[in-house]
């Protein structure tokens, strides 16, 4: 059966943001025995301050029916497609963002066996790493770190892979890395905590985690992301299985203040207030009025994920009498993800910053047994 047309602009709201707006609908016809065809998408820049990605949105009814409004089409190019949103160099913010005060040494408690982390069994492919990694009843320091301050610990509810900033804002990860999710190059687990390499000239002041994929924040702003991207969640234009180093996303507008990922998503904010979203949209998780759900082939369900950064341009409130109205001015100051779903992880670890301020205080964490993971 033929995919329902998306519903035309009903309302648009006025710009408060920066970058670059979207004009004109977005291809969505065709028959279900055919394969669609994923627009292009390409770089535009704004003249002004202008709102990126201004998107109408059905307000009659109740939200996240799951019709998607009409897009605009980007100049020059007929059909429309995502654009990446722009900012002049001379209307961007200048920012020097500061990671957590808090600084100390790490500990860890749990299970360390990454691969079981979440499942029933080792997959076959990670075999070798069957017997590797064991639960952690007590708190543990990890011998590699020793002499090495830690301000910021990171992971996530659906993830098997865990961050650490320290106090020069040197990003370190390590655990599962089946789709590069450790940025170090490569898809070889890691047992205990490494630099990444590739982010080594750069000053780290927040990460985030979700279940394959990595995001790192700059202090001036840039956002760097890489592991799974099978669902466009790094926000690099495309849909690729693995992106084992980090590379920067396809952002170019204000400068990015907090970050965070879900399972299979990604939303940033910039410092005007703004925020962005991309990813899977099934659960409408991305906050664009849709769960971007059609009928490919063989009556085969399949989503149109948002691959680069997206605004979510609108936001709602339903009144007593059940009249769904749009909140304007709306400015974001900080934000949160959860898994798009419930996921039972059946194994966990805890880590936590011990503050090391007082001979005292050093000489208690010295007492608690090192942990040293057996490596292949």
């Amino acid at each position: 059966m033929p995919r329902k047309k998306a519903a035309a602009a009903a309302w648009e709201e006025p710009s408060s943001g920066n970058g670059t707006a979207r004009a004109g609908p977005r291809k969505r016809g065709g028959p279900a025995g055919r394969k669609r065809e994923r627009p292009e998408r390409c770089s535009s820049s704004s003249g002004g301050g202008s709102s990126g990605d201004e998107d109408g949105l059905e307000l009659d009814g109740a939200p996240g029916g799951g019709k998607r409004a009409a897009r605009p089409a980007t100049a020059g190019k007929a059909g429309g497609a995502a654009v990446v949103i722009t900012e002049p160099e001379h209307t961007k913010e200048r920012v020097k963002l500061e990671g957590s005060k808090c600084k100390g040494q790490l500990l860890i408690f749990g299970a360390t066996n990454w691969d079981l982390i979440g499942r029933k069994e080792v997959p076959k492919q990670q075999a070798a790493y069957r017997n590797l990694g064991q639960n952690l009843w007590g708190p543990h320091r990890y011998g590699c770190l020793a002499g090495v301050r830690v301000r910021t610990v990171v992971s996530g509810s659906c993830a098997a892979h865990s961050l650490l900033i320290t106090t020069e804002g040197k990003l370190w990860s390590w655990g599962r890395n089946e789709k590069g999710q450790l940025g170090h190059g490569d898809t070889k687990r890691v047992e205990a905590p490494r630099l990444i390499e590739g982010l080594s000239h750069e000053v780290i002041v927040s990460a985030a985690c979700g279940r394959n994929h990595t995001l790192a924040l700059t202090e001036t702003g840039s956002v760097f992301a890489f592991g799974e991207n099978k669902m466009g969640q790094l926000g690099l234009g495309n849909q690729t299985d693995a992106v084992p180093s980090p590379a920067q996303i396809m952002y170019n507008g204000q400068p990015i203040t907090k970050m965070a990922c879900g399972a299979e998503f990604s939303m940033i904010m910039d410092c005007k207030g703004n925020l962005y979203s991309f990813g899977c949209p099934e659960y409408g998780q991305l906050g664009h009025n849709s769960d971007g759900k059609f009928i490919a082939r063989a009556q085969r369900i399949e989503y149109d994920c948002e691959l680069v950064p997206r605004r979510v341009a609108i936001f709602i409130e339903k009144t007593k009498d059940g009249q769904i109205l749009p909140v304007p001015n709306v400015v974001v100051r900080d934000v949160a993800c959860g898994a798009n779903h419930t996921v039972a992880m059946g194994y966990s670890h805890s880590l936590v910053i011990a503050r090391d301020e007082s001979e005292t205080e050093k000489e208690k964490i010295k007492k608690l047994p090192e942990y040293n993971p057996r490596t292949l």
